[in-house]
């Protein structure tokens, strides 16, 4: 600048001179020229900026008065509407009458002149007034100046909450006059709507009692129309017009717009003003750069971490054995892990496009696309809102079924918007097969238990069968005595000797036939018998156990009793089980105590209760504990499976077995085996229940 102003002096001065200077100057004039051309554009554009800005932020205050005011508003009538509430209780909820309660909130709440008790017809019954204010109405009287009352009244019964009306100027006795906005509130009496409770609130108290500390004498506040007309005002005497701010302040049923007016000007310029913003913006500038080169950085590393995350999460799912799967809201596949297409045998191309999934059998996928449409009918919150798995059946590309445990929770995208489901898909085929393997082993284990209960009884069924054997023998040989001299006496009695003959051999045969049916593994066969056929079939062999201890047994059947439905051997060993486990309790006992009690009896209608009592020492509660623990026995020679597999037996048939003791007789302790079996049902009417067995 010093440099371009001194040539131009020496040019008004030698013009010459100063022109030939000026040509090998001209450059680097041109340069200081453009140099100071753009630095007064440049602070031109700065006070221009600056002037905007404190033009944004004198506005900027007056929207923050408005923002303020319309929420101190809102607060105000929202307090009042809550306060006035207890003026629509019933009059049981308040022991204070009701114009004792209405003068207390005319006493809290100045911005309200009048409150009214109505009638449902609209009929006003009781009048409380303000002291703050002169009363309304008395140039017009009520009637004249009630129809936005009484609509809001009409929206309020509709909607069953308060409502604000539309305002409306009510004229006064001094030539003045008041706008106003009525609140009408239903009132309740035990619950039952009994008319209302309309309170006029008067807008400029309103304004009044919100306008903020200090701003009165720098804003104008002012309610207005929709048209820009004012209906109340309170502030400054006038506003600038130049910064303004405008709320709308939405109330139950009905809204106010508050207008803000600054009374201030446009702002002065300060001289240094342009100096501090040039500084300012060339730090600002620079920290804007130093800010954009730290952002690309961080952005670059969270970039380098997403893409890590997105690529651990890949591995992570690539390596599940569980199949993951997720469908949209029309069940179409959206994505399926590794894990889910090995499952299948199709990639993952192929089954977003396939519909419906080729995984569904052909016999079930009537019903999986008859589950889907039901679940896609369900409201939006319903669907997917259960979490509890559920097996069902998918079909290999190969064609083979296998059985799936599929757990499905709700899909929620980023937005927590329902998108579609996603599943968690597990084969248990391998489980199921070891499930059935566990059942045959099972089914091995008991039939080793009765092999082991029959290697138990061997020597007693071996001189149970010596006896008729024995008996065959002698009837034989004498036979062939007879025959050898016939006459009449000696034909009856040869006759009589066969049909001895004949028993034993049958007799033999049961025995023969009861072990081979119990040993032998087969199917349950359930057929009906009755209660004394079975005693009868294992009686020979409780006899020969009885014999050798010396113990007697009694033989109870009630008269009567309906057959039972059941695998007769399985019964007849669970029998023949408790039968040897009582009186194997009596071998301590005197003999003249040594009696096993059978009995059958009609338990609950429906139920034939088996009864084994003895007269042993009972069991002990740390014994009865574990009593039926597989492979538990307090007897060295035994395995452990009798009573367990008695239970099973029962529970098969849809029975109980318990026990009880001491069980006494006699006065003598003792113990009692109790299991019940189902009767065959006699016909019924269809409403008779189900009978259900006994505890």
């Amino acid at each position: 600048m010093t440099r371009a102003a001194s040539l131009l002096a020496r040019w008004l001065a030698a013009p010459g001179a100063v022109a030939r200077e000026g040509a090998r100057e001209g450059p680097r004039v041109a340069l200081w020229v453009a140099l100071v051309t753009l630095l007064l554009v440049a602070q031109s554009l700065l006070v221009w900026l600056t002037a905007a800005y404190e033009h944004n932020r004198a506005q900027d205050a007056v929207e923050e008065v408005a923002a303020n005011v319309s929420g101190e508003v809102r607060r105000l009538l929202t307090r009042s509407v809550q306060d006035l509430q207890s003026l629509t209780w019933d009059d049981d909820a308040d022991p204070l009458p009701w114009p004792v309660r209405a003068r207390h909130q005319l006493q809290l709440h100045r911005e309200v002149a009048r409150i009214e008790v109505r009638g449902p017809d609209g009929r006003i019954l009781e009048v409380a007034s303000s002291p703050w204010a002169p009363p309304l109405f008395t140039a017009l009287p009520r009637s004249d100046l009630s129809v936005e009352a009484d609509a809001a009244c009409a929206a309020a019964q509709r909607n069953s909450a308060p409502v604000f009306s539309r305002s409306y100027f009510v004229p006064l006795g001094d030539g003045q006059g008041r706008e106003v906005m009525d609140l009408c509130l239903p009132r309740l009496l035990r619950g039952q709507p009994v008319g209302f409770v309309v309170a006029s609130f008067l807008l400029g108290a309103v304004l009044d009692a919100v306008l903020p500390a200090g701003q009165a004498q720098r804003h104008e506040l002012s309610f207005i129309e929709s048209d820009g007309a004012r209906l109340v005002r309170a502030g400054a005497p006038r506003g600038q017009g130049i910064y303004r701010a405008e709320r709308v302040i939405d109330l139950p049923g009905r809204s106010l717009q508050l207008k803000v007016d600054s009374v201030a000007g446009r702002p002065s310029l300060i001289p240094t003003l342009a100096v501090a913003l040039v500084l300012g913006l060339s730090l600002a500038l620079f920290g804007v750069v130093v800010l954009l080169a730290w952002d690309m950085r961080r952005r670059s590393r969270a970039e380098r971490a997403l893409a890590e995350s997105l690529a651990f999460r890949q591995a992570m799912e690539d390596s599940l054995l569980t199949g993951l799967r997720a469908r949209d809201l029309e069940g179409r596949i959206t994505y399926v892990n590794p894990a889910f297409c090995a499952m299948v045998g199709y990639s993952a191309e192929e089954l977003r496009q396939l519909q419906p999934p080729p995984y569904w059998p052909p016999e079930h996928a009537q019903d999986y696309a008859q589950r889907q449409v039901t679940r896609l009918a369900l409201p939006p919150g319903e669907r997917g809102a259960t979490r509890e798995g559920f097996e069902t059946v998918f079909i290999r590309r190969n064609g083979e079924r296998f059985p799936v445990m599929l757990y499905e929770a709700p899909l929620v995208d980023g937005q927590g918007r329902h998108a579609g489901w996603m599943s968690a898909v597990l084969d248990v085929s391998e489980q199921r097969r070891v499930e059935e393997l566990s059942r045959h082993q099972q089914e091995r284990l008991q039939a080793t238990a009765r092999l082991a209960t029959m290697g138990e009884m061997a020597s007693l069924l071996s001189h149970e069968l010596n006896q008729p054997l024995s008996a065959i023998a002698s009837y034989a040989t004498g036979s062939l005595n007879l025959v050898e001299s016939p006459d009449d006496q000696t034909l009856g009695m040869l006759q009589q000797a066969l049909e001895r003959i004949a028993e034993q051999a049958e007799r033999a045969g049961r025995v023969i036939k009861s072990v081979h049916d119990f040993v032998r593994r087969r199917e349950q066969h359930l057929e009906s018998i009755g209660a004394h056929r079975l005693f009868e079939a294992v009686m020979p062999l409780m006899r020969l156990q009885a014999r050798k201890s010396g113990t007697r047994i009694e033989l109870a059947i009630e008269d009567g009793l309906p057959p039972v439905r059941c695998d007769r051997t399985m019964v007849e060993q669970v029998l023949l089980n408790l039968a040897r486990n009582g009186i194997q309790a009596m071998e301590d006992v005197p003999l003249e105590r040594r009696v096993l009690r059978l009995g059958a009896q009609r338990q609950q209608g429906r139920w034939v209760a088996f009864t084994v009592d003895d007269a042993g020492v009972g069991i002990p509660p740390a014994v009865a504990a574990r009593l039926y623990t597989p492979f538990y026995t307090t007897r060295s020679e035994g395995m452990g499976l009798g009573l367990s597999l008695c239970r099973t037996v029962i529970e098969q048939h849809g029975g109980g077995l318990d026990f009880e003791s001491p069980w006494p007789h006699g006065g003598e302790g003792g113990c009692r085996f109790r299991f019940t079996l189902a009767a065959v049902p006699e016909p019924r009417s269809l409403t008779e229940p189900e009978p259900t067995p006994p505890s």
